[in-house]
């Protein structure tokens, strides 16, 4: 359409007369609305385009210059007046910024703006004005064309509108967005939150856990070693009495044995003196002594009754012993004990499972009695002899218990043994509740975890030197004095 509008001025540039009747006839009949100013800013054409898009007929325009009241209510110049008064810097006061040089035309503008006085809603206008010059290249006049472009801007300001909106929905689906995410950042934030609580929750439940079972099962131990303690204090009680008048009795006799050896003593020495007075009596005698041999009975008589009342003494030290180990009497109490007792009472209570496999050695320092659960403590020894004595093979070995003081206020105990040792990798767990080096139903995994407990709760504590092939050694340090207001003096 804009090569269409613009072809105009250049022919009428080839012409001088403006009248032209051809020229006049091209105005009419060219679809575009034209019209044509001259130097007097008087119209000297408007063809019919320009009267159906404007509503101004030919014959109110022609021969006037009153233009302008086609477009504003007020007299003012056109672009075509500027150019004929050849006054382009007045542009910017009438057209602002709405209007801009045309590119295929020299000396030619266009412009676009909205008319409200034309038609019912008014129209946008795209016009273009363009010199006249005649032959000689003098500015005759000026032609001005007009495009009706409503459709168009209509379209771009609904598009523009439509584009305001959609930026409009973008913002705030991008805001929405920026929320959601914001949220979203928020929710995982506190699931990342809840899901480190949790885990910290499960790991105090199964230290809990743990600690419970620990407990459980030193309970359970400690039951069955009360049980058996109440069941050895009862054994030993039960076999005390028969053994004390045993060993009564074994006095008594020992009297009767001397009493009798003198009569006999007596007889044989009558035997002489009745050979004369009754010789048939006298070989009698002499015969009876030859065949039950009594010279022999003299000597073995004396021997089995010292080995039997050494039998009852050392039955008597094993219930004395099991007394000690149990300690029933002492109801759980601390109370101040002698260590070397308690670890002499529980050697020969575990005799007969360590004597087959090593020789003990006992080693005691000069130490005072502790303040303790003796039974507890006998069954820390009992644990690390009796683990000591597993650790070692089928060669004889040899099991050391030993005692010291390191200052007044704590003393130590050590089981040492020249067995298999301990693995560097299994070092770190032989206190845990049931871990186990044994073969399946040989070990409960329970006898160090308890040694360990015990020893903790008596404020002490337990080092382990121990290497593949060389033997172990536990030392078991323990304080001489409980802390705590119901501590006891010490004797």
């Amino acid at each position: 359409m804009k090569p269409a509008a613009t072809s105009a001025p250049a022919l009428l540039s080839a012409h001088s007369d403006i009248g032209d009747i051809a020229l006049s006839e091209f105005f009419d009949g060219h679809p575009v609305a034209t019209f044509a100013i001259d130097t007097r800013h008087v119209v000297t054409h408007w063809n019919r385009a320009c009267e159906h898009l404007l509503g101004w007929s030919k014959a109110d325009m022609i021969g006037t210059d009153h233009h302008w009241q086609a477009f504003y209510p007020r007299a003012r110049p056109l672009l075509a007046d500027l150019i004929v008064d050849n006054q382009p810097e007045q542009l910017p006061r009438h057209y602002g910024e709405k209007y801009r040089p045309c590119a295929l035309i020299p000396g030619a503008y266009e412009a676009e703006d909205f008319f409200p006085n034309l038609g019912a809603g008014g129209h946008w206008l795209h016009f273009t004005a363009a010199p006249l010059r005649d032959s000689r290249g003098q500015v005759v006049g000026a032609i001005e064309t007009l495009r009706d472009v409503t459709e168009r801007r209509v379209a771009e300001n609904a598009l523009r509108r439509a584009y305001d909106n959609l930026e409009h929905v973008v913002h705030k689906r991008t805001a929405q967005l920026a929320d959601m995410n914001e949220q979203l950042q928020e929710d995982i934030r506190q699931r990342h939150q809840a899901e480190a609580e949790l885990r910290r929750s499960n790991l105090e439940l199964t230290a809990l856990n743990d600690q419970l079972s620990r407990a459980q099962q030193q309970l359970v131990q400690a039951d069955k070693l009360a049980s058996i303690g109440q069941l050895a204090a009862g054994v030993a009680h039960e076999i005390n009495n028969p053994v004390g008048y045993i060993f009564s009795n074994f006095s008594t006799l020992q009297g009767y044995l001397d009493q009798l050896f003198a009569m006999l003593d007596a007889y044989q020495g009558a035997e002489a003196a009745l050979a004369d007075a009754a010789p048939a009596a006298a070989a009698a005698l002499r015969e009876q002594r030859q065949r039950i041999d009594l010279d022999f009975l003299r000597q073995d008589v004396p021997a089995l009754m010292a080995e039997s009342r050494e039998g009852i003494v050392r039955v008597r030290h094993i219930v004395q012993d099991l007394k000690d180990f149990s300690r029933v009497d002492s109801n759980q109490e601390w109370v101040w004990a002698n260590l070397h007792r308690g670890i002499d009472s529980t050697l020969n209570i575990v005799s007969n499972e360590v004597k087959y496999k090593a020789d003990v050695v006992k080693d005691y320092g000069d130490i005072p009695d502790i303040q303790c659960l003796p039974l507890q403590i006998n069954q820390v020894v009992m644990n690390l002899v009796v683990n000591a004595a597993h650790a070692i093979g089928a060669q004889r070995g040899r099991i050391t218990v030993r005692t010291g003081s390191a200052d007044p206020d704590q003393v130590w105990l050590e089981v040492a043994d020249n067995g298999s040792g301990i693995a560097p990798e299994v070092l770190a767990r032989i206190f845990d509740p049931f871990f186990t080096t044994k073969a399946v139903g040989q070990g409960t995994g329970l006898g160090l975890s308890l040694a360990y407990g015990i020893v903790r709760k008596h404020g002490g504590r337990i080092e382990v030197d121990t290497a593949p092939g060389a033997g172990s050694r536990f030392r078991v340090w323990l304080p001489v004095r409980q802390p705590g207001p119901g501590a006891a003096e010490a004797p």
